[in-house]
Formats: C-alpha cells, structure tokens, sequence
C-alpha cells in the first residue's frame, strides 16, 4: 500500500454510512467500519465520533476508495475477517503485519508473553517460538526478555511477514528466523535453550468445520488443524522438547478449553518434566501449560 490515494471527507463519510449499514444489516459489529478507518485512512477516534472529517477537503487512503468497498464486500459476503483487509492487527503494544498467510494473534495469546516472563528460571540465553506464524510470541519474547529468540515455522509465506515485523518494529537483530518443522531447525542447539513458547495447532480436524468462517474460510489450516484429537502437535512438542531444553527450561504452550487435563497427564508420563501447572486465560479458561525440565 505504498502510494497515497486522495479522496474528499464527504466522499468518505458517505462511505461510512454506507458501510455501518451494511454491517448492522449482515451481524458484522459496525465498529470494525471506524477501526478499519483508522488503519487505512489515517483518521483518529475523535474525527470519527464528532464526524468533523466530513468538512475536509482531502483525505488520503493507503488504497482506493474503490479497492476499500471491495474489500468490505467481502467482509460481508464472504466474512474476511477485518484485519487481513488492513493487513495489520494490534497485540499487545505493537501494531502486526498479517496476512492469509498467518493466523490473526488473538487477545489471549498475549498471556503466553507474561507467563513466560514469570515463568522464566533463566530470561536471558536461548528461547524458542515454535509456529511463530506473524512473529507476535517472537516480538512479545524480544520486548520482555534479555534472550536471543529462535522463531520456526514451516511456512515461508509466514515467515516473510514475520521477518516484516521484526525488521519494522525494531528486532531484527534479536530474532532468529527458521524455515522447518518445530525443533527440526534447531538441532545444533539441543540442550541449550532456557524456554521454548508455543501456539501450535490444536482443534480436532472435526471440529474446524464448525468455527466461525472467518477463521474456517480465510485462516491457514496448517496454523489450526491438530489432529484427530487436537493433540498430534502438542503431544509432538511434549516428547521431543526435553532434548532441547536445558536443566530447568522452560516449556510453555496455549491449548483449547477442555485439553488441560489431557496436557497435564502427557507431560507427567513423559516423565522429563517437572513443577506442571495449568494457567487460566482473562475469561478463566485453562488455556496455557507450564513445566520445566528436570
């Protein structure tokens, strides 16, 4: 979206309109209209509310007018969801590039960050992130954390956008980026790492089909399928990571409500970890599990 595409306030706001209609008319929450704005044209919370850009003469779009109500069609019809049409999305305090290449880093995901922070028995060294996808946990990691972070992922289309974020948002010198299957890339480092963080996939293959079509239609499947049982990709991480974790080292995971129980008696047959918890999400949903290598 490099060049600037001048449009006037009326324009715009006749848009809006439009658009904020359509939106109540198809159940899509009309504040993605205002929060789209914001991202593609430079508008702020207030010129929303009190309407006042109406009056101005000029506004510049990061893309045609044109290009926006086709793009918002599809929000409506085909439910893209919002941020792949802004192509960014906030997290924590960064603003991310996405694409349909990645998953759209959710709210909750920002927990792993603060876990991983408390949970560290060595913060500096060596980290992983493991389907690093956009780079969100990556950039969460580096922001928090004296360590050099190792961030994986099989796709190279993620990849690239994840290398965008961290070249954009300050990090490139602190993040590592890998191309391959989970550890696979990192095996010259087995043994050394202080904590590895991961969101792998884990929605049964069954039950992908019944998620909203936003994430069905328009997010990667490889970032979401985990398997008959949702587990295949966590069960994977539980048996192998052991070899890459140091004394003490850190593992930590997000996973679907209901999978705890499940997680916690994988992780104690395994008979390699130690100190096992389960953490609840801001909706108090057991979502993250902890453990640390014996």
């Amino acid at each position: 979206m490099g060049e600037k595409h001048l449009i006037s306030g009326l324009q715009l706001w006749q848009w809006r309109n439009t658009a904020l209609q359509a939106a109540i008319a198809t159940d899509v929450p009309p504040a993605e209209v205002d929060w789209l704005l914001l991202e593609v044209a430079g508008l702020d919370r207030l010129a929303l509310r009190l309407e006042s850009f109406k009056n101005w003469p000029h506004i510049q779009l990061q893309l045609p007018l044109e290009e926006l109500d086709y793009l918002w069609q599809r929000r409506l019809n085909d439910r893209l969801p919002v941020q792949y049409i802004a192509g960014v999305t906030p997290w924590r305090n960064f603003q991310i590039a996405v694409s349909s290449a990645v998953l759209i880093p959710r709210p909750e995901t920002e927990c792993l960050i603060d876990l991983a922070l408390a949970s560290a028995s060595n913060a500096s060294g060596h980290w992983a992130d493991l389907g690093t996808g956009s780079g969100a946990i990556a950039l969460g990691l580096a922001d928090v954390l004296p360590a050099t972070i190792h961030a994986v992922d099989y796709s190279l289309e993620a990849l690239a956008i994840a290398q965008t974020n961290a070249h954009s948002l300050g990090f490139a010198d602190r993040i590592k980026f890998y191309q391959g299957s989970w550890w696979e890339p990192l095996t010259l480092l087995k043994g050394q790492f202080s904590g590895m963080v991961s969101n792998p996939p884990y929605i049964p293959t069954s039950t992908l089909l019944t998620l909203q079509p936003e994430v069905v239609n328009h997010e990667p499947h490889l970032a979401l399928d985990g398997g008959t049982d949702g587990l295949d990709c966590i069960r994977h991480l539980i048996e192998i990571s052991p070899k890459y974790l140091q004394p003490g080292g850190v593992w930590l995971i997000e996973m679907m409500a209901g999978q705890a129980d499940a997680v916690r008696e994988l992780l104690q047959n395994q008979g390699s970890y130690c100190k096992i918890q389960v953490h609840a999400d801001l909706a108090g949903i057991e979502r993250f599990a902890v453990a640390y290598k014996s």
